[in-house]
């Protein structure tokens, strides 16, 4: 390996997995949209398979830093701003496990397990080092901490199917609790200390995604629209009101990986639009998960063109 590509590996990111929330999104997002249409699901079939592709190479590449880099891999553990996207690699796993059960349910039961085990294990690792190996001051703190604790959520959205309701009830319980605690230190945070470094700003648009996951995950565990589905997907389109507002700042700033939290999030909430506009027979919901979907295709095209040309540049593969 050239001296290089050498160095790339050693700063490869975590948050390369976002890459694999973004596109996994946007999977669903076009499943979501064919269902509500009763179109034709091809272009929900391609971008599933680019999403498999994208996360077995972003995984076979972490893999080697961590056989090769391992203090590399400790060090991105310890920095506050990067630990929360370690659990974007099990997050991803049960977004690829939704998506599979499109094509094949013992597929699907697979990953699934896989990802049920690897968001237990990451959610624990990361909330234990919140609460007890070190202080965290507030300028740490971004809606990036939502990532461990919410993924808990999307948990029911594939084990009900599957069965495993008992489970999917224990893990949702679980990340709604820490997600409402989260909530609170984050806006704290945001009013009453410092502004969010640049390149943290993009994760302000994380805040949409978990109302909009928790009515996903609600309507699989109780069955139907009721006042608290319809708190959810309400409390999504608030903070989307609120994410709009930023949108003009967040665009002046220079591209970084973080950006991609543009992405889920938009997905997560024109996934729950279709969903609710399926279950109520509502048109404009329809209509407004249309929009986001057009809005989300936009935004991941934006996103792959910015983040090859800064792994062109080098730019992403800098020590931070």
């Amino acid at each position: 390996m050239s001296a290089q590509g050498d160095g790339a590996l050693r700063y490869f990111p975590v948050s390369f997995f976002t890459v694999v929330m973004g596109l996994a999104g946007l999977t669903l997002s076009l499943f979501a949209a064919a269902h509500a249409l009763g179109g034709n699901d091809i272009f929900a079939r391609v971008s599933y398979w680019i999403t498999i592709l994208c996360y077995i190479v972003i995984s076979i590449t972490y893999m080697v830093k961590l056989i090769r880099y391992p203090a590399a891999v400790r060090a991105e553990w310890h920095q506050p701003d990067r630990i929360p996207l370690f659990p974007a690699i099990s997050f991803s796993l049960l977004l690829i496990a939704i998506a599979t059960l499109e094509f094949s349910r013992p597929a699907a039961h697979l990953i699934w397990l896989a990802g049920v085990v690897a968001q237990a294990a990451l959610t624990f690792g990361v909330i234990s080092t919140w609460l007890g190996q070190r202080a965290f001051e507030h300028p740490t703190l971004s809606p990036a901490w939502f990532i461990p604790v919410v993924g808990n959520m999307l948990v029911p959205i594939a084990g009900v199917p599957l069965g495993y309701a008992e489970l999917s009830w224990l893990f949702y319980s679980m990340g709604l609790m820490f997600w409402a605690i989260l909530l609170v230190l984050v806006v704290n945070r945001l009013i009453f200390h410092e502004p969010l470094p640049s390149h943290l700003r993009p994760t302000l648009v994380i805040m949409i995604a978990p109302p909009a996951i928790g009515f996903l995950g609600y309507l699989q565990l109780s069955g139907g629209v009721d006042a608290g589905a319809h708190i959810l997907l309400d409390l999504g389109y608030t903070f989307a009101l609120l994410v709009l507002i930023q949108i003009p700042k967040l665009l002046t700033l220079p591209f970084v990986m973080s950006f991609w939290a543009l992405s889920f999030p938009v997905a997560s909430l024109a996934v729950a639009s279709f969903r609710y506009a399926a279950t109520i027979h509502s048109r404009t919901h329809l209509f407004i998960g249309l929009a986001l979907l057009a809005l989300l295709v936009a935004v991941v095209m934006v996103l792959i063109l910015r983040t090859i040309r800064a792994m062109w540049g080098g730019d992403i593969w800098a020590p931070r």
